[in-house]
């Protein structure tokens, strides 16, 4: 089972491109960084997990008149173009795991018989709502993950927070220059308190070298 794995948090036309639903701004800025690590992930045969919403207009979070905490206009609606992946993030012959459990035993079985990354869907903000994410993870159990993605004070957070609430001891990277926060002093805050909590902080180009430096060594 893979010691590291790459976290891709919600990289989706519908929040990457100005043109979106739900566009966080800035995240065009951040391609870049996203294509150099998804290439670097599959040239160094590391196992990209990924999240995506993929929502119905019935979905608690969808809203007309949203409140923008728990609530949001209709994104990455189910079967659009601004649900799919970007093109710079896309996942080499993905399992798409949707939001219905599976038994322990079924997930064993699919992640045996497959070579390729992994794709959550979720209909909640929150990854941890795919209640096949905690035995994902059990049965790679991976050391390290190093997340990206967007947005940071909202899918990321959920991420990282449910990683440090369910993973102890698992080592914990973001990709600065690879995430963009709605609300930037809200990121700027989060970035401190996840750095206190022991979550590592790192650029792309560090994320790389340091992973190049230890298959050498």
């Amino acid at each position: 089972m893979p010691e590291l794995i790459f976290w891709d948090v919600d990289t989706q036309h519908d929040f990457m491109c100005e043109a979106g639903k739900l566009y966080v701004p800035g995240a065009e800025e951040i391609v870049p960084q996203l294509e150099r690590l998804t290439n670097f992930a599959h040239e160094s045969h590391i196992l990209v997990v990924a999240s995506a919403d993929h929502h119905d207009l019935t979905d608690p979070e969808i809203s007309d008149e949203p409140d923008f905490r728990e609530t949001f206009p209709p994104h990455c609606l189910r079967g659009t173009p601004g649900q799919a992946k970007v093109p710079s993030t896309q996942l080499k012959d993905p399992l798409i795991l949707e939001p219905e459990a599976l038994t322990k035993e079924r997930i064993r079985e699919s992640l045996s018989n497959h070579d390729g990354d992994i794709l959550f869907h979720k209909s909640r903000f929150d990854v941890f709502s795919n209640p096949n994410v905690e035995p994902v993870l059990d049965i790679l159990d991976p050391s390290e993950v190093v997340v990206y993605g967007v947005a940071l004070d909202v899918c990321n957070k959920f991420a990282i927070e449910g990683f440090l609430e369910r993973r102890p001891g698992m080592t914990i990277t973001l990709v600065t220059d690879a995430t963009k926060a709605i609300n930037p002093s809200e990121g700027e805050r989060l970035l401190a308190e996840w750095s206190s909590r022991g979550v590592l902080m790192s650029t792309t180009d560090e994320v790389v070298s340091h992973i190049e430096s230890e298959v050498r060594s």
